[in-house]
C-alpha cells in the first residue's frame, strides 16, 4: 500500500494497488481518516507555506527555513540544489559520527535540508521541462541521484487520488533510524531480501512508520499488510509492530522472487509498475550511498488535497 504519500490508491501487501503512500499524492497512500480519540499524534491536514518571491533563497553557509523559495530559474535551481545536497551530507556526516541516528530525533542540520531537497524533487516532478533543464547544469552524481528522486516522486504521484473535506491522519515519530537499520539487516540475513529494497518500501508505504493511519482499504501497520496477507505471512506477529511488520515483509517478498526477481515480487506486493519503478530507483541511491538512507528518513509526510499538497509532519 501506500500510505507515506495520503492518497486513496487501493490495498497493500499481497493485494491490488494500495491506498497510501509517502509519496503517492497522499502519499501515506490514502490513509483512512481517523477520530481524534483514536490517535495518538493526530494530525490536520494544513497548508504548507508556498514558496514566494520574497522568500530567502537557502544562503551557502546557512541552513534552508522550512519555506523557502525554490528557484525557478535552471541554473539557481541546480545550484540551490547542489548547496542543499552537501549541506545534508555535511549534517548527516555527523550526525552518524556522534551517534545520533541510533538514539532518536534528527538534528537541524539534516532536517532543514532533506525538507528542502524534497520539496525541490516534489516541484522539479511536476515540472518536468524545467526538470530537465535542472540536471544539465548539475554535476554528474548529484545529476543522477535527482533523476532518480524525481522520477520515482512522479511515478508515485502519479498513482495519487487527492483527498477532499476535513479529515486527520494519525502520524507518530519514527523508530530511531538506526534502530530501523537493524531491523532491516535482521530481515535481510533472514530471507535474503536486501535491506534496502526492505527499507525503500517502508518509506514509500509509510514515510518509515510516521502514518499509522490504516488505508482506506484496510490495511494496516508500518508496511501496509492487508489482513489475509498478515495471516500467510506474519508469522504470528504483531501487524503494528516494525520488527515484526519487516520480516513479514522480507517473508512476502521472498515468497513472491526475491531476491531473484524483485520486480515480480514488488508487483506482488503492490500491483503497479509505477510503484515497482518508484520503489527500485529509491532503493538503488541507498545501495550507491548508505547517507541517502538517512536523507530519506528525514523525508516528510504529504498529502494530496483537491485544494493542493499539504505537509503532515515536519519543521
Amino acid at each position: 500500500m501506500l500510505a507515506g504519500l495520503l492518497v486513496p490508491i487501493s490495498g497493500c501487501a499481497g493485494s491490488q494497488v494500495h491506498a497510501g503512500s509517502a509519496e503517492y499524492a497522499g502519499s501515506a497512500g490514502a490513509a483512512t481518516p481517523v477520530s481524534e480519540s483514536a490517535t495518538r499524534q493526530a494530525a490536520s491536514v494544513r497548508p504548507t507555506p508556498e514558496p514566494s518571491a520574497s522568500s530567502p533563497e537557502p544562503p551557502a553557509a546557512d541552513l534552508p527555513a522550512p519555506d523557502s523559495a525554490i528557484p525557478k530559474d535552471p541554473a539557481r535551481l541546480a545550484e540551490a540544489l547542489r548547496r542543499t545536497v552537501a549541506l545534508l551530507r555535511d549534517g548527516i556526516d555527523d550526525w552518524v559520527r556522534t551517534g545520533g541516528p541510533a538514539k532518536g530525533q534528527s538534528p537541524e542540520s539534516v532536517v532543514l535540508p532533506a525538507l528542502y531537497e524534497q520539496r525541490v524533487y516534489r516541484y522539479l516532478a511536476g515540472n518536468p521541462k524545467i526538470a530537465s533543464r535542472t540536471y544539465d547544469k548539475l554535476p554528474k552524481d548529484l545529476a543522477g541521484r535527482a533523476r532518480d528522486n524525481v522520477t520515482a516522486v512522479r511515478d508515485l504521484l502519479s498513482l495519487a487520488h487527492p483527498v477532499s473535506g476535513t479529515a486527520k491522519f494519525r502520524v507518530e515519530p519514527p523508530e530511531p533510524a538506526d534502530v530501523l537499520l537493524k531491523h532491516f539487516r535482521r530481515a535481510e540475513r533472514r530471507f535474503g531480501v536486501e535491506w534496502e529494497v526492505l527499507a525503500a518500501v517502508m518509506f514509500v508505504e509509510t514515510k518509515f512508520g510516521r502514518v499509522r493511519s490504516p488505508s482506506y482499504t484496510g490495511a494496516e501497520g508500518p508496511m501496509q499488510f492487508m489482513p489475509g496477507t498478515w495471516k500467510a505471512y506474519g508469522m504470528g506477529g504483531d501487524v503494528h509492530d516494525t520488527r515484526d511488520a519487516l520480516l513479514a515483509a522480507a517473508n512476502y517478498l521472498h515468497a513472491s522472487g526475491a531476491p531473484r526477481d524483485y520486480r515480480r515480487a514488488l508487483y506482488a506486493y503492490n500491483h503497479s509498475n509505477a510503484y515497482v519503478d518508484a520503489v527500485l530507483l529509491h532503493a538503488r541511491q541507498m545501495k550507491r550511498d548508505v547517507r541517502n538512507y538517512y536523507a530519506y528518513y528525514n523525508w516528510q509526510v504529504y498529502v494530496i488535497t483537491t485544494r493542493g499538497e499539504r505537509r503532515l509532519t515536519g519543521p
